[in-house]
């Protein structure tokens, strides 16, 4: 068991958590928390943190991809700065930690130390899109910082036909600068706090733990399209059933992912049309999320899965077409950081524990351009994208210890000082 953490810490850390239960107050569905890209409600949540960010004396602005950015001053004269942060967007009915503890756990860090500058400054973001909700694209914020908020996504409309590009427009940012959003060569990395959204750490009774990879996506959408007809009056023999042939499919996903050691594989939408209770459904959509640690193993699985589907709309005589909504490579975290953060937790009385992440973070995203690292905190329950979200106090007191002791480490490392950004 970890020593208790000291009063100091346990006092920034209930700030931390009531800060965090004041930012779910910013929703497009009360009382439920729903903070979708560049969304009313998330204007209201930029000036909360911004006022949080301008009493610390961080310089504050939102960057053209919609990213709130505050940079504490290192020592006069540096250029260089390490960025902590996550996102402040989040799924529906969602809980009040997901991404947004990272960046006001960041905030809680600065305030711990005090006005000290470090030979670095320490620019907080707090990214403007993560989950994918609005547009079915997730990383849109992070994607600007390494230079991939490309024409394409631009385009992508919502489900009231606004593109991202309007949504930007309409937000009241300069379109033209999104260029000027990417990172220069003064980041030195990028360190995220996260709740781990799973049951290990809770499970093995540590709080904190240190993540060494993140797994790979990959994220598509199937059509599975029959023939409506009347239920009544249709013999079982003669239908062509979307629905049924999409719900097969589901259990054989599902199959796959048992059968294959570290894989998680999710159809969560079957979405059948017409959709009335007495007619055979003509069509059904589906959607796959399929993770895995290891590339080549998710590519085969998904080429499995996907043999599967075929299989099962000849037999039941109906067409499949499927289209790739997303990949994304598998990604190491930075090894430097990750040996200074494993330090940091000792050195804060806690037994280090390293894990593969199964949910995509931004650090997956920033790690193309920048070091990255993440940090998990135990999720109580394992729950997470649920109203019933939550954090411990103590464990996030240990968060504070720790990345304090992270800042200071990096502080008097040479080798971290003169990283320069990976190309």
């Amino acid at each position: 068991m970890a020593p208790h953490p000291t009063a100091t810490h346990l006092l920034r850390a209930q700030e931390v958590i009531a800060r965090c239960k004041t930012l779910a107050r910013f929703t497009e569905d009360p009382p439920r928390i729903c903070r979708t890209f560049l969304s009313a409600p998330m204007r209201d949540c930029y000036l909360q943190v911004e006022h949080w960010m301008g009493s610390l004396g961080l310089e504050v602005h939102t960057d053209a991809a919609g990213n709130l950015r505050g940079v504490y001053p290192g020592v006069e004269g540096t250029a260089r700065r390490i960025i902590l942060g996550s996102h402040l967007d989040t799924v529906p009915d969602a809980g009040a930690y997901d991404g947004i503890l990272g960046v006001v756990l960041a905030l809680g860090l600065v305030t711990s130390l005090e006005g000290r500058r470090l030979p670095f400054a320490i620019e907080i973001v707090g990214f403007s899109e993560e989950e994918g909700v609005r547009f079915g694209v997730p990383f849109i914020g992070s994607r600007a910082l390494v230079g991939r908020l490309d024409e394409g996504l631009l385009k992508r409309c919502d489900a009231n036909g606004i593109s991202v590009r309007e949504a930007i427009s309409a937000f009241g940012l300069d379109l033209a600068a999104i260029p000027d959003t990417a990172l220069n060569d003064g980041v030195l990395g990028y360190v995220e706090f996260h709740i781990e959204q799973g049951p290990v750490l809770e499970n093995r009774g540590f709080p904190l733990g240190l993540v060494e990879a993140i797994a790979g996506q990959t994220r598509m959408e199937l059509f599975f399209t029959g023939a409506a007809n009347h239920a009544g009056t249709t013999p079982m023999s003669l239908r062509h059933d979307a629905l049924v042939a999409a719900a097969e499919w589901a259990v054989a996903v599902e199959k796959e992912a048992q059968e294959t050691a570290g894989l998680v594989a999710t159809v969560g939408v079957l979405e059948a049309k017409p959709g009335a209770i007495n007619i055979i459904a003509g069509q059904c959509r589906a959607t796959l999320d399929v993770r895995h640690g290891s590339d080549a193993q998710r590519k085969l699985s998904v080429k499995n899965i996907l043999h599967r589907a075929q299989e099962i709309a000849e037999r039941r005589r109906v067409t499949l077409t499927s289209t790739t909504t997303l990949v994304q490579a598998a990604t190491s975290m930075d090894a430097f950081l990750t040996h200074e953060i494993e330090t940091a937790v000792s050195r804060s009385g806690i037994t280090p524990h390293t894990m593969v992440s199964g949910a995509g973070h931004d650090a997956m995203i920033l790690a193309e351009k920048v070091p990255a690292a993440m940090i998990f905190l135990r999720s109580p329950g394992g729950i997470s994208h649920n109203p019933k979200e939550s954090v411990l106090v103590e464990d996030v007191a240990k968060a504070l210890e720790c990345g304090l002791h992270l800042l200071d480490q990096l502080a008097t490392s040479s080798e971290f000082l003169t990283r320069t950004r990976r190309a």
